[in-house]
């Protein structure tokens, strides 16, 4: 894999117009873009954003040349669909253009170009598109005086005779992804398991402010509903009680805080006329804050039903104690409400990695069913690692918070790897690459824009979502984590996709 980026300075281009036609397929699988006079060749570039996979005939002074661009979004590997593409052939300062507007199908632009002058050029694509901008330079791209000279000098190159013919419209009309081959720390793995818990500080739990009857808000309440923020979800009545009755509480505390503050205003005029002493004056003043915060506490939350209870933040209804109808004591348990924006993963270990356990690295776990993530690439962190076992309690256990929407249900197991020691550089894919027959693996390595093979490869570690390859690739090249399946299967038909649609 080739990731390209140039600068070029201000150039001078004279602009060519042509005409865009369609090519084909051949019997071969093979796009009929060149003429029967000149041999084609294809280049295939990836940036961080594009694949781009090109073929055209050979270039030769003082003729056109028409180019079968294919420009592939790399995220989610779909052809792109809307822009326009320039293609320059540069040399020094100077060179020549030719842009199109639109693709002629999906994925696919037409420029050509037609050069005055043998040598060796940059070959420069820009792409443009509504939702961004790349471009790829070739290097290297020769400029032929003549057809035979062009005959001569790409005669002779053979082709793998183990590659796999997968078309980009084959692949642009399934899920299809590639992924390069990266350099990363791996570390040493301890697989284990890890059960899902609701963050402490992730969940309140709402008591009866107040004793009296319990009655649900909206009437049906369960647990795993959703809440806002402020809504009402219990009302604690005590009307008809002859005990512990908040109407009349209410009104006695109203009642206190009404006298009292009567008087401290009229202490306070007297107290501001030096008439009354300041020691007497504050007693009042006491008395009076004292009987406001009373009668505040009381009413708030009070209505004519009785006092409210309401959810104190956007999330779910965790657990409910009350019973719709039922009694509940001051102080008593209503509901726990959480928010469920992170979660807490309790992770357990055999005593005996307890000291590996003192340089924990990182943790994977599983969100969701077959979907791997990273504690450090989340925002995570540990929250503790336990010291001692006990007879009830023979594993270690390793506390993180975790900072992303988890979707398995609270009490439910996950696998969990943790990595610990130093890390070390290797090469690592994706592990949705492996394809594994009778303990072997290979992978599907994408060798050009529309070749493939298949190769063995030896595994290493596996860190969450990605192994560790020991032999069989090299950094930079391309693998197939998503469709890997069908391109065996294509290697496997003998013979060729039907062909002979014009793009």
């Amino acid at each position: 894999m080739r990731y390209i980026i140039v600068t070029l300075s201000l150039l001078v281009f004279s602009c060519q117009s042509t005409e865009d036609h369609g090519h084909s397929h051949d019997e071969d699988g093979g796009h009929s873009i060149a003429s029967e006079e000149k041999p084609a060749v294809d280049y295939t570039v990836w940036t961080d954003q594009t694949e781009l996979f090109v073929e055209f005939p050979a270039l030769v002074v003082g003729e056109t040349s028409r180019f079968a661009a294919h420009f592939t979004v790399l995220n989610g590997h779909q052809p792109v669909r809307e822009g326009s593409v320039t293609v320059s052939l540069i040399k020094g300062d100077k060179g020549i253009r030719h842009s199109v507007d639109a693709p002629s199908s999906p994925g696919i632009f037409g420029p050509s170009l037609q050069p005055k002058e043998a040598g060796v050029y940059l070959l420069v694509f820009e792409l443009k598109t509504p939702a961004y901008s790349d471009r790829i330079t070739l290097k290297d791209i020769t400029v032929f005086a003549t057809a035979e000279e062009a005959e001569v000098a790409l005669a002779g190159e053979e082709e793998n005779g183990n590659a796999i013919t997968f078309l980009k419209e084959q692949a642009w009309k399934m899920e299809f992804q590639t992924a390069p081959v990266l350099k990363k720390e791996v570390f040493q793995m301890i697989p284990t398991s890890g059960v899902w818990k609701v963050a402490p500080s992730d969940y309140q739990t709402l008591v009866a402010p107040a004793s009296g009857r319990v009655s649900f808000g909206s009437g049906v309440l369960t647990e795993g509903s959703a809440v806002k923020k402020d809504q009402v979800l219990m009302t604690i009545s005590s009307v008809g009680l002859t005990s512990n009755n908040l109407s009349s509480e209410i009104q006695k505390a109203n009642a206190d805080y009404e006298q009292a503050k009567s008087e401290y205003e009229r202490k306070k005029e007297l107290y501001e006329s030096k008439i009354v002493p300041k020691s007497e004056f504050e007693q009042v003043e006491q008395k009076y804050l004292v009987a406001k915060t009373n009668y505040e506490t009381l009413s708030s939350g009070y209505s004519a039903g009785g006092k409210q209870i309401t959810a104190p933040m956007d999330g779910f209804i965790k657990s409910i104690q009350a019973v719709n109808g039922g009694f509940a004591n001051q102080g008593d348990a209503l509901l726990t409400v959480t928010s469920h924006k992170s979660s807490l993963l309790e992770v357990q270990v055999s005593p005996k990695y307890s000291a590996e356990l003192q340089n924990i690295q990182n943790i994977w776990y599983q969100p969701k069913q077959g979907t791997w993530s990273s504690l450090n690439e989340k925002g995570g962190k540990i929250l503790s690692v336990g010291k001692e076992v006990e007879a009830n309690q023979p594993l270690i256990s390793v506390y993180a918070e975790v900072n992303e929407g988890v979707e398995m249900p609270e009490g439910s197991y996950t696998e969990a790897q943790l990595a610990v020691g130093s890390g070390t550089e290797r090469l690592v894919v994706p592990t949705a690459c492996l394809m594994e027959d009778y303990g072997n693996y290979s992978v599907i390595v994408q060798l050009s824009g529309e070749s493939f093979e298949r190769r063995n490869v030896t595994l290493g570690k596996r860190n969450g979502s990605e192994v560790e390859i020991i032999k069989g690739l090299s950094i930079g090249e391309m693998v197939v984590p998503k469709g890997s399946y069908q391109v065996k299967m294509a290697s496997m038909s003998g013979q060729a996709p039907a062909h002979g649609h014009a793009h």
